[in-house]
């Protein structure tokens, strides 16, 4: 079993959006990634053939395949690429649809997510960009990524730290929090800290030979579910190891559970969150010898106010798509991720997913924030 890799002492830094080399994504500067170096790329070897899913990391500037066993688990120090492979549902057709999301995991450096976003358009361009392109950021992602896994695990570490296999003695205790309902519940590893617990949610505390879940006292069946399932997965690998299920409401102060947890203050941004009042909003990039950006309409967003000749970006403040007019020029285009994506630094939800779409080939979200 793979401990998880440790960052150091010094606590990396969250997402830098004003640094972002992201902000570069889809201007004139990838119009240098073509088809032709996409088939260079061995990683791309066998992308999009068939219908499922491909997972691939981001490692010093490098495409690595990530191990089909450990889909759906994510450091929270990398970035990666994922490509969701698929026919029209209820439809004859052969053809093959896709769509590629590439996630930024939350102390992810500036390279690796900058790396990751210029290798999804070169997967774009490999497959004759028909991909709708995503851009998801770590406990935000779309609704859309969260079908793709039974659970979604985000563990502390990254590429650069490797993984470090050690036997159950010797294994670094971790506290894993699962939070969520139905398909979407999610497991991420958490500060060994009392603080943390949440009676709304389920708890693993994992040290090796001795497993513990922790039941809060509104949890729902499904993180408890979650919970036993990932528990007995566990025991599996471990062999020899040991498990409680424990109810919060009866676990004293001097019970092993608690007595491994630390009683430390945690940092502000560890609660920390924030206010959002804004309104949905319609904005449109224009060429006409010079980029314009514009606010066409807030509140009430009219599918009229769309425009095949430009590019228009919609804000429903909890995802953002990117709409690109049939009859929208080269330069337009080329920005238009950008655009969004410096656009949404300054607003109160800098890190809902992005989504770019083509006229004609919208998804159902996109036109539900139109009146």
């Amino acid at each position: 079993m793979a401990a998880p890799p440790t960052r150091g002492l010094v606590k990396a830094k969250k997402y830098d959006w004003k640094d972002s080399n992201l902000a570069l994504f889809g201007s004139d500067t990838e119009k240098s990634i073509k088809k032709e170096s996409a088939q260079t790329e061995a990683a791309w070897k066998g992308a999009g053939l068939k219908p499922g899913l491909q997972v691939w990391r981001i490692n010093k500037f490098k495409v690595e395949h990530w191990p089909k066993e450990d889909y759906g688990s994510f450091f929270n120090g990398d970035s990666y690429i994922i490509l969701n492979t698929y026919k029209k549902p209820d439809s004859k057709s052969e053809e093959l649809l896709y769509d590629v999301h590439f996630w930024i995991g939350q102390y992810s450096t500036q390279d690796e997510y900058g790396t990751a976003a210029y290798k999804t358009v070169e997967l774009d361009h490999l497959l004759d960009d028909k991909p709708v392109q995503h851009r998801e950021v770590m406990d935000y992602e779309s609704d859309l990524f969260k079908t793709y896994f039974a659970v979604i695990t985000k563990m502390e570490g990254g590429a650069d730290t490797g993984f470090r296999h050690v036997g159950p003695k010797n294994y670094t205790p971790r506290l894993l929090q699962f939070k969520g309902a139905k398909k979407n519940v999610t497991l991420r590893e958490r500060p060994l800290n009392k603080h943390v617990l949440d009676s709304s949610d389920v708890f693993i505390l994992d040290l090796g030979l001795k497993i513990f879940q922790w039941n809060g006292e509104t949890a729902n069946k499904d993180e408890k579910t979650k919970a036993m399932q990932h528990l007995q997965k566990l025991k599996g690998i471990r062999g020899k190891a040991t498990s409680q299920v424990l109810e919060s409401a009866r676990v004293g102060p001097d019970h092993q559970f608690m007595k491994a947890l630390a009683d430390d203050p945690l940092d502000e941004e560890d609660f920390a969150v924030g206010v959002d009042n804004s309104k949905p909003a319609l904005f449109r990039l224009k060429n006409t010898d010079k980029l314009y950006f514009t606010k066409e309409a807030e509140g009430t967003l009219p599918k009229s106010k769309l425009d095949s000749s430009d590019v228009f970006i919609l804000d429903n403040t909890k995802e953002l798509y990117v709409w690109v007019g049939k009859g929208a020029d080269t330069t337009e285009k080329r920005n238009a991720f950008s655009y969004a994506h410096k656009y949404l630094q300054d607003t109160p939800h800098p890190f809902i997913p992005i989504t770019c779409l083509n006229e004609g080939h919208e998804k159902p979200e996109f036109f539900k924030a139109l009146s």
